[in-house]
């Protein structure tokens, strides 16, 4: 079954060829949060998530007006950063939107380039090349605004050893809780304001050279209450995906405008961490205390064989099991995949987190949408805020 989506050009291989290759991304090299309380939260990360111990900057190492904790579980890296000062531009940041993404690192080949190229283009910058080192050799990094505060950080390490950068020293901690199967950032969703998705996704393509492959628009997502709209933009190689979300005019406030109202501004929305295995993946998270959204009716279960299309006799899942985890499947005429989202990880209703497994599909669930969002709509009508 093939998602009801619009393709910008003829097929995905040669939207990617348009891509431009002024701008080589190899991925995402880490995800920083600017936190009220660094400490906890990388307690939280670690118990509820599965994440370790790996790198640690603060006082002890010379800082004196921030402390950051580095996780890692796989392939991802989060960076939790606290202000250690009360005039900090860190504790402002957290005074406005909450906890909440700050930097979304890309791991390039030549940081300078990267910031050069960019800059050129008409991007605003945030941090010219700048280089680092310790005795385990040197990073260059380099950064540039994007949407609200959010910034790109360009970082080269190919002339690095040590284990994340320099001024970190290794974090070693007796309270290591076990992965829970998370292996790489599948994707990050971006929320902006009303009228502003086309001036980023023009953004994207002028100043980074990234393609629109997906759109979707208000009469493709849409519920009784509510709409948004939302294009995915992606690199060359396919390795950076970044989905932009604009609300659209619905009977009431949509999740788009719930985010921009109490993050008071665009930012992050979520970010879609894959696993080899949701099911197990999503039995341990619930163990140890992340909540999920609730799941859609009978319904909803009753027609994912319909759903799957052709790729039903290659799913291996069992559907009531599926459903006893609230776990949603879609498919796209290149296979399917498996999405679950979680409830905001924070007080304010900004932030979560999708756990994503594709078994070929290349799509992002446009057939749960409906389902996602009256759970969405759900939550919402129980913090008076729909």
């Amino acid at each position: 079954m093939s998602e009801n989506v619009k393709n910008v050009e003829y097929g995905l291989e040669k939207i990617f060829e348009g891509a431009q290759d002024f701008l080589p991304l190899l991925g995402t090299d880490y995800v920083e949060f600017y936190v009220g309380n660094a400490k906890q939260a990388a307690h939280f990360y670690k118990t509820a998530f599965g994440f370790q111990s790996h790198a640690y900057a603060g006082l002890e190492t010379g800082l004196k007006d921030r402390v950051s904790y580095v996780l890692k579980q796989d392939k991802i890296r989060l960076v939790l950063t606290t202000a250690l000062t009360s005039d900090s531009p860190i504790g402002e940041h957290v005074k406005k939107h909450g906890d909440g993404v700050k930097i979304v690192a890309l791991w390039v080949e030549d940081a300078r380039k990267s910031w050069e190229e960019t800059t050129k283009r008409g991007a605003k910058s945030y941090m010219e090349p700048t280089v680092e080192t310790d005795e385990h050799g040197e990073v260059v990094r380099a950064g540039i605004y994007t949407y609200g505060e959010t910034v790109h950080m360009f970082v080269e390490r190919k002339n690095y050893k040590g284990d994340f950068l320099p001024g970190f020293q290794k974090w070693e901690s007796d309270y290591n809780p076990s992965s829970v199967g998370l292996k790489f950032i599948d994707h990050m969703v971006g929320n902006v304001g009303w009228g502003e998705m086309n001036t980023w996704v023009k953004w994207y393509e002028e100043v980074m050279g990234f393609v629109n492959f997906l759109s979707f628009d208000d009469k493709q997502i849409h519920t009784e209450y509510s709409a948004l709209m939302s294009k995915v933009m992606s690199n060359g190689n396919g390795r950076i995906k970044f989905p932009i979300n604009e609300p659209a005019k619905g009977n009431k406030r949509s999740q788009i405008e719930e985010y921009l109202d109490f993050y008071e501004g665009p930012g992050v929305q979520h970010l879609a961490v894959a696993t080899n295995d949701i099911i197990q993946t999503v039995t341990e998270l619930k163990a140890r205390g992340v909540e999920f959204l609730p799941p859609p009716p009978q319904a909803y279960y009753d027609e994912i064989p319909e759903r799957l299309g052709v790729h039903r006799d290659m799913m291996k899942e069992d559907i009531s099991l599926l459903q006893k985890l609230s776990i949603l499947v879609d498919a796209d005429e290149d296979g399917y995949l498996l999405q679950i989202f979680t409830k905001p990880v924070e007080d304010r209703p900004t932030l979560f987190f999708e756990i994503i497994q594709r078994m070929g599909a290349k799509g992002f669930g446009a057939g749960n949408f409906k389902a996602l969002f009256e759970s969405i709509e759900r939550e919402q009508a129980k913090r008076g805020t729909l």
